[in-house]
């Protein structure tokens, strides 16, 4: 039960970061939450209701922060042709799993990868 609610608690964090990003906003396609800013989408979050191994889905456009996310335990590629764009899935639940701290930097750039300049700009003098 701790291992879930700390997974649990992980993600709320990395949703509750994810969402004070500027502009952003929360939305509920195909069931699955996600982080938007400008209606495209800058984080998958998946579920968090169970039915699911909980994950988180960023695009990562630098080389090293990308590869670094690949060798967390379980990440991927995204599926439905994603991965070719750089997004990477990294499972919370995995032993070893990267810490809310580090998910939070990934989402960021996925954020800056994602946002138009001004608001990146805005981020930056905030």
């Amino acid at each position: 039960m701790a291992v879930a609610e700390s997974v649990q608690r992980k993600w709320e964090k990395v949703r509750g970061f994810a969402l004070s990003l500027p502009s952003a906003a929360e939305e509920f396609p195909w069931g699955e939450t996600v982080a938007k800013v400008n209606k495209k989408v800058f984080a998958f979050l998946g579920v968090d209701d169970g039915s699911h191994p909980m994950a988180v889905t960023v695009k990562l456009t630098d080389e090293a922060a990308h590869a670094h996310a690949l060798t967390s335990p379980g990440a991927e590629p995204a599926g439905y042709g994603l991965g070719r764009a750089g997004w990477v899935r990294i499972p919370l639940q995995e032993p070893g799993a990267p810490a809310a701290e580090l998910l939070c930097d990934w989402v960021e750039e996925s954020y800056r990868a994602i946002a138009p300049r001004r608001l990146v700009a805005e981020l930056d003098a905030g």
